[in-house]
């Protein structure tokens, strides 16, 4: 499918967490999408998993969230020493404040407002080859 227009993005964060095993690398995107029609009043049942899956979808974040993990990746390899994608690569995490509970969230509510994926290695790895002209 031919693809036209430009493509802008910034990664607004990227945490360094060590789970004991060294460093790992995760992107992290903030939105603020109003996830509630707007004839209805805004709850954190609208942030739900499941209603994050969908505007993940609909917004084509998916793709965004690969397009900066191979930003991620290439930058790893030039800055990471022993840089392994399999081990340094983190996964996404797009934060929905708007659904973001606070520090004491309601018990009768599952986890509301994260939404995290961990895009297969080999899928960020060939994206980058792909978009080098290297396939």
């Amino acid at each position: 499918m031919p693809l036209r227009g430009y493509l802008n993005g910034s990664i607004d964060a990227v945490l360094r967490i060590d789970d004991g095993s060294g460093p790992r690398f995760v992107v992290v995107d903030h939105k603020t999408n109003r996830l509630a029609p707007r004839d209805e009043p805004l709850t954190l049942w609208h942030y739900r998993p499941e209603a994050l899956e969908v505007a993940m979808i609909e917004a084509h974040y998916p793709l965004q969230a690969l397009l900066y993990s191979v930003a991620l990746h290439r930058y790893l390899r030039w800055r990471q020493p022993g840089y392994d994608p399999a081990r340094h690569l983190g996964g996404v995490l797009y934060l929905f404040l708007r659904g973001m509970p606070g520090p004491q969230p309601p018990a009768d509510l599952p986890p509301t407002g994260v939404f995290t994926w961990q895009p297969p290695t080999g899928l960020v790895v060939g994206a980058s080859d792909l978009l080098a002209g290297a396939r």
